[in-house]
């Protein structure tokens, strides 16, 4: 267990009607870093009080453990965060996300009575309520993304190059051309994506996707590069499920030789006829 685990990624949940009454669930088996914590701090079964701060206030909720059977196709524990309809949270994130609450809203309406379909942000209204550890077991900080957040990264990135976004976001190198009012969009996406980067490293202990080495090992460093399987500046899609762990030799080349990721197959082809599949794969 690493001593700082302080403001560490846990989770990132796009808006839904679950999240603006209920609560949300989170996978641990991808969370390193909220899986080492949970682990000593509650068990199966359990049932926890914490605290989540949001906007600089502070609310109640609680934090519950339990694994899923067989009848849903998966053993691995599933953890909740939980508050009511009407707790001052709920209200809070519905005040958060109010495009997409309003969205939600309307199309539950147009649903038939007793309907549980799932109702889909349409690309444009899509907002996101990212979770970071703090010092304490109990604590988190919930940081709200909107659609207006979106709206100045969509405008930011807009004619750039992928590897200059990729450079930004894996080695903190900032973008002097950004305006004052675009810095905090700005700051608070690229933290959320290389914090999602970063709790990708630990679970693959830092080794390439691809070769599976871990180049920095027998210097005593780690040497490992996120990637976007779906470029970041034409998808703004920066989930773990859109970045693979890579060496830095594989990153050149890959955005060198521009392959084809083959989703099914997991592997990179190239335009020469090579095919090269993933060694290591556990989040994809």
């Amino acid at each position: 267990m690493e001593k700082n685990i302080s403001d560490e990624y846990v989770y990132k949940k796009e808006a839904d009607w679950s999240l603006f009454h209920y609560g949300f669930a989170i996978p641990i088996e991808y969370q390193v870093v909220f899986g080492q914590i949970a682990g000593r701090f509650i068990q199966r079964g359990e049932s926890k009080d914490i605290m989540l701060y949001l906007n600089g206030k502070s609310y109640k909720a609680k934090l519950n453990n339990y694994r899923i059977d067989k009848k849903f196709n998966r053993y691995a524990d599933i953890v909740q965060i939980r508050y009511g309809e009407n707790s001052d949270l709920a209200e809070a994130l519905r005040g958060c996300f109010r495009r997409s609450y309003a969205y939600i809203s309307k199309m539950k309406q147009m649903q038939e009575k007793g309907s549980k379909k799932h109702i889909s942000l349409p690309e444009e209204l899509k907002e996101y309520l990212a979770v970071y550890t703090t010092e304490y077991d109990d604590t988190y900080v919930l940081e709200a993304i909107g659609s207006c957040d979106m709206e100045v990264l969509r405008d930011m990135v807009s004619g750039k190059s992928e590897r200059t976004m990729e450079a930004q976001f894996n080695f903190d190198e900032k973008d002097d051309t950004a305006g004052f009012k675009e810095k905090e969009q700005i700051v608070k996406i690229r933290k959320l994506n290389k914090k999602i980067g970063d709790n990708l490293k630990r679970l693959y202990g830092y080794r390439c996707q691809i070769c599976g080495k871990a180049i920095g090992e027998k210097y005593g460093c780690h040497v490992a590069e996120a990637h976007h399987i779906d470029y970041f500046v034409k998808s703004l899609n920066n989930d773990a499920g859109n970045q693979m762990i890579v060496c830095p030799n594989h990153h050149s080349i890959i955005h060198d030789a521009d392959p084809v990721f083959d989703r099914t197959r997991l592997l990179y082809v190239y335009a020469n006829g090579l095919e090269e599949k993933l060694v290591l794969n556990r989040h994809l």
